[in-house]
C-alpha cells in the first residue's frame, strides 16, 4: 500500500512539473535555456537587477577559486564577497564553474535555474493540492494556480534567486504531510533548509518558520521537546555550514548603501493592488492602488480568482476553519509574526503612512538583515492560496468550482504573463545592450587595466559597468553588491584620495568619480601622468570623471572632455530647501560650485562668468562655507545656468 501510495505521490509531482515547465515555455520560450545567449542578462529583463546577478557570476566565473567556495575577490576589492551578495545562486554558481570552464564561452544558468523553480512550483502546487482534493483533475487545477502564482511571475527572471518560492510550497507540504502522520522529523524540511541558504538567504526565515511550527506542535502535543530541539539544532547547524562554505558569514559585508527595515514594507493593500515592477499591471479587472516608499518590493498580489473565493470559502467553512486554527496554532503564530515583520514599524495604506512606531536602534539594525521585509509575507500568501482552493474542492462539485477558481485566477493574470512574454522575446532582438558605455575611451580602456577604483560615490549606469569590468577580467571595488563594508569602503576609497593627492598612480588602475566636484579636487597632482577628464553617455544623462593613466595625450571622441585648460566650470548639481540645483533659489542670483583648485583658479580675478555668448558680471564670490564657492552674479535668473558648460573672463 506504501509504495502504491508513493507512485501516486511521484506521478501527482510529474504532472505537476510538467504543468510547470509547460507554462515557463509559453510565457518564456526556449531562448532563456540557451547557455551561451546572456541577452536578456545583459540588457535587463524588465529591471536592471538581473545585470547585477550575473556580472556577480562572471566575476566569480574569472577569478581564483579559493575559500570560502562562493567567494570572489574581484568585487569588493581587495577584501571580497560573497555572491550571495550579489544574488547570483551562489550554490548554483559553485555547480556550474567546472562546467562552465569545460565550455568555454558564454555560460548563463539563470534560464535552467528559472524553469527548475516553474518545475517544481508545478510539482510541489500538485503535491500540497492532492492532500486537500481527491481528483486529479482538481489537483492540477490548483496547481495551475500556483504556477501562474503573481509573486512568482513578478520575481522570476527579475530577483532570479527568489523565483525559487517551490521552498515555500515544498516547506508547506511537508509541514502537513507530517503533521497527519504525526511526526515532527521530515527529511524533506531538513534539506529544504539547508538549500535555502544556497539559493537566497531570505527563505530561511520562511521555511525554518514552518519547520518550527511543526516542531512545536509536535513538542506540546506529545510533550517530548528533546529531539526536536535536538532537530532543529542540527538542521540549523548543517545550514549555517552551508553558508559559511558559500561565504555568506565571510569579511564583514553586512551593511551597504540600502534603506533600512520598514522602507521596504508591505502595504495593507497588498493583496489587492496589482500594480508590480514598471508599472505591470497583474489583474484585468482591478485598478492599481497607490503605495509608497519600497512598497513595491512587497508585491503580494492574490489574483482575483483567489480574491474571490476567500470569502465564500471562509463563510461557508466557518467552523471547519476555526477547528484547523486551533490544531495548527503554531503555523497560525509563526504566520502572525510573519505578518508583523513584512508590514513592519513602518505602517501604510494606500498612499499615506498610517503610523510609524517606535523601534530601538538595535532592532531596527537586527530586522535591518532582512531589511526587504515585505517578502517574508509569502508564506502567508500561499496559505491563502491553499485556503482558497482547499475550501472550494470540499464544496459539492468541488471540481468545477477549483476549475473555475483556476480559469477566473489564469483570465486575470494573462495581460501579464503576455507582457512578460513579449519582455522575454524583445530582450532577444535587441541588436545592441543598452549600454551608456558607448564611447571610443571605453575601447580604449578595455583590457588595459587590471582594477576599476570607484573613488567616490556609486557609478553612473553602474551595473554595466560592472559586466564592462568583468568582462576585461578586471577587479572592482564599486559597491554594486547588496551587502559591503561602508566603513571599509570608505576607509579604502581615502588611502586612494591621500595617493592621489600624493601624486601617486597605480598605472594598472582605472579611477572613476561620480561627482565632479571629488573628481577637480583630486585630479591637479596627477594630471600629466594620465588621462582626465569626463565621458559621458550619448544622451547624456551619464557621466563618469576619470583618471586614466598611460592614455595622457590620447584623443577620443565628442562624448569626452579632457581636463585641460579649455575644462569649462558647471554649477554643483546641489538641491536643499534653499538651493535648486546648484541655485539659490531665493534670489537667483548666486550659484555655487564645489570648491576646488580648479574652480579657485578659473574664478579668481575673473570679472565675468560666460555661458552661451552671454557675459554675467561677477559681484561677489563667498567661500566662508567650507567646501564650496558661492558666486552672486549680476543676472536676472540664474537658472539659464544649468547644465552649461562655463567660462570666465
Amino acid at each position: 500500500m506504501l509504495k502504491i501510495q508513493n507512485s501516486r505521490k511521484w506521478h501527482l509531482f510529474a504532472l505537476g512539473a510538467a504543468l510547470g515547465i509547460a507554462v515557463f515555455l509559453l510565457i518564456y520560450g526556449t531562448a532563456p535555456l540557451n547557455v551561451a545567449n546572456d541577452s536578456f542578462c545583459r540588457g535587463g529583463f524588465i529591471e536592471k537587477d538581473i545585470q547585477q546577478h550575473y556580472a556577480g557570476w562572471l566575476f566569480y566565473r574569472h577569478s581564483a577559486l579559493g575559500w570560502p567556495l562562493g567567494v570572489t575577490q574581484a568585487v569588493n576589492a581587495p577584501d571580497g564577497v560573497s555572491i550571495a551578495y550579489t544574488d547570483s545562486i551562489p550554490l548554483l554558481a559553485v555547480l556550474c564553474r567546472p562546467l562552465a570552464a569545460a565550455l568555454g564561452g558564454t555560460f548563463q544558468y539563470f534560464g535552467w535555474f528559472t524553469l527548475g523553480c516553474f518545475a517544481l512550483q508545478g510539482g510541489f502546487g500538485a503535491l500540497l493540492c492532492g492532500l486537500f482534493a481527491n481528483a486529479l483533475f482538481a489537483q492540477l487545477a490548483g496547481a495551475l494556480v500556483f504556477t501562474v502564482s503573481p509573486v512568482l511571475i513578478e520575481r522570476a527572471f527579475r530577483h532570479s534567486s527568489l523565483g525559487a518560492q517551490w521552498l515555500v510550497l515544498a516547506a508547506l507540504y511537508c509541514y502537513f504531510s507530517c503533521r497527519r502522520q504525526g511526526r515532527y522529523a521530515s527529511a524533506g524540511l531538513f534539506i529544504i533548509n539547508v538549500l535555502a541558504v544556497g539559493i537566497h538567504p531570505y527563505f530561511l526565515p520562511m521555511t525554518y518558520a514552518v519547520t518550527l511550527a511543526l516542531l512545536l506542535e509536535y513538542a506540546v502535543t506529545h510533550r517530548q521537546w528533546l529531539r526536536p530541539a535536538a532537530l532543529l539544532i542540527g538542521n540549523m547547524a548543517c545550514t549555517a555550514a552551508l553558508g559559511w562554505a558559500l561565504g555568506l558569514l565571510y569579511g564583514t559585508a553586512t551593511s551597504g548603501g540600502q534603506a533600512l527595515y520598514g522602507y521596504f514594507a508591505m502595504n495593507l493593500n497588498a493583496l489587492w493592488n496589482p500594480i508590480g515592477v514598471n508599472g505591470v499591471l497583474y489583474s484585468r479587472l482591478l485598478p492599481a492602488q497607490n503605495q509608497v516608499n519600497g512598497n513595491y518590493d512587497a508585491f503580494a498580489y492574490l489574483g482575483l480568482g483567489v480574491l474571490a473565493a476567500l470569502p465564500v470559502v471562509l463563510v461557508l467553512g466557518r467552523r471547519r476553519i476555526l477547528s484547523c486554527l486551533r490544531r495548527h496554532w503554531a503555523l497560525c503564530l509563526v504566520c502572525a509574526v510573519l505578518t508583523a515583520f513584512a508590514i513592519s514599524n513602518t505602517i501604510t495604506a494606500n498612499g499615506v503612512t498610517l503610523a510609524t512606531l517606535p523601534l530601538p536602534a538595535a532592532a531596527v539594525k537586527l530586522f535591518s538583515v532582512f531589511r526587504s521585509g515585505g517578502r517574508l509575507f509569502w508564506p502567508v500568501y500561499y496559505l491563502l492560496v491553499l485556503t482558497a482552493f482547499a475550501g472550494l474542492a470540499r464544496l459539492p462539485k468541488g471540481t468545477l468550482w477549483v476549475a473555475l477558481f483556476a480559469a477566473a485566477q489564469l483570465w486575470d493574470v494573462t495581460p501579464a504573463l503576455i507582457q512578460r512574454h513579449d519582455a522575454m522575446r524583445n530582450a532577444q532582438t535587441v541588436a545592441e545592450f543598452p549600454t551608456a558605455l558607448t564611447s571610443s575611451f571605453w575601447q580604449a580602456a578595455a583590457g588595459r587595466y587590471a582594477h576599476l577604483e570607484s573613488v567616490q560615490g556609486l557609478q553612473a549606469d553602474s551595473l554595466q559597468l560592472a559586466l564592462w569590468a568583468a568582462d576585461n577580467t578586471m577587479t572592482t571595488n564599486d559597491p554594486f553588491a547588496a551587502r559591503y563594508d561602508e566603513a571599509a569602503l570608505a576607509a579604502r576609497r581615502q588611502s586612494t584620495l591621500d595617493a592621489l593627492a600624493a601624486g601617486t598612480l597605480q598605472s594598472d588602475t582605472l579611477y572613476l568619480f561620480e561627482d565632479e566636484g571629488a573628481f577637480l579636487q583630486a585630479v591637479e597632482p596627477v594630471k600629466d601622468a594620465a588621462w582626465c577628464g569626463r565621458v559621458t553617455s550619448a544622451d547624456g544623462r551619464c557621466s563618469w570623471y576619470v583618471i586614466a593613466p598611460g592614455l595622457q595625450g590620447q584623443h577620443f571622441d565628442a562624448l569626452c572632455t579632457p581636463y585641460d585648460a579649455d575644462y569649462p566650470l558647471r554649477l554643483a548639481d546641489y538641491t536643499d530647501a534653499l538651493w535648486n540645483r546648484g541655485v539659490l533659489d531665493s534670489t537667483r542670483k548666486t550659484i555655487c560650485f564645489k570648491d576646488s583648485p580648479f574652480a579657485r583658479a578659473r574664478l579668481e580675478g575673473a570679472a565675468y562668468l560666460c555661458a552661451n555668448g552671454q557675459e554675467y558680471p561677477i559681484l561677489e564670490i563667498d567661500d566662508h562655507d567650507a567646501g564650496w564657492l558661492m558666486v552672486t552674479l549680476e543676472i536676472d535668473d540664474a537658472t539659464v545656468l544649468w547644465d552649461e558648460e562655463l567660462t570666465t573672463k
